[in-house]
């Protein structure tokens, strides 16, 4: 990895754009084909009533999430190279610890902005994503341009002001798109013994966001539910063993 690193740094502006780009290209396309075979895998019932037909909408804002998303990643290059970003390449206890640390670290900031977004003053921006409230994994990336560079601005705010490893930045990137698949999937694929169990059952599903999309109130966290039970935004008689057990398909 260093030696990666090290090729990283040396490119130019023209190289590094050409090259985050392809690598965003090719994550994007990754992301979507293991969610739909995930799909196509899944035999279970539906936490949601289908989707309606794919709009050219969704497909036009998932484009300005993809510009958006790269650019900020260039950002986050230039900043690298300026020293304002450190990445560090041990690997030890604390390389390892860097991971816990950026999940919780940004689900609680990650969970403030989801509130913030949901006051009247600046609902109607994050409104566009509550449209489809029957998410199909494309759904994820259906977000106002300036939701989009919130987040990606805050991501970068977090690793300037606490320089991680490249694992512990490498792990939290991979968790983030992999929950934020899982949360639109519209399926539940953990089996029901995950939410009997004290502590997985306190990460973010599919059931959990799912239910956000029905119930605009509750449910605001990203990776966990931690959050929403301390400041009591949980749904109501949210028990994810009852709902997997049993899974209603919900309707407009």
């Amino acid at each position: 990895m260093s030696t990666f690193l090290d090729w990283a740094f040396q490119l130019s502006l023209l190289s590094a754009s050409l090259w985050l780009l392809l690598l965003h290209l090719i994550t994007f396309a990754l992301s979507l084909a293991t969610a739909h075979l995930v799909l196509a895998c899944f035999k279970g019932p539906r936490l949601t009533a289908p989707p309606d037909p794919l709009e050219a909408r969704e497909v036009a804002y998932t484009g300005f999430w993809f510009v958006a998303t790269w650019l900020i990643t260039f950002l986050a290059w230039i900043l690298w190279k300026q020293g304002i970003i450190v990445i560090r390449r041990d690997m030890g206890w604390r390389a390892w610890l860097d991971i816990p640390v950026l999940v919780l670290v940004m689900d609680f900031c990650m969970y403030l902005l989801h509130r913030l977004a949901h006051l009247p003053l600046l609902y109607p921006i994050h409104r566009l994503h509550h449209v489809y409230d029957r998410p199909r994994p494309l759904n994820l990336f259906v977000l106002n341009p300036l939701e989009t560079i919130g987040f990606g601005l805050l991501w970068i705010l977090v690793i300037t002001l606490y320089p991680s490893s490249w694992l512990g930045i490498m792990s939290y990137m991979g968790i983030n798109l992999a929950a934020g698949i899982m949360g639109h999937l519209g399926v539940e694929p953990f089996p029901g013994w995950w939410f009997r169990t004290p502590i997985l059952r306190q990460v973010g599903t599919s059931t959990f966001h799912a239910q956000h999309h029905q119930d605009i109130h509750h449910n605001f966290g990203f990776y966990t539910l931690i959050w929403d039970r301390l400041f009591g935004t949980l749904a109501p008689g949210m028990d994810p063993t009852e709902l997997t057990k049993s899974p209603e398909v919900h309707t407009r």
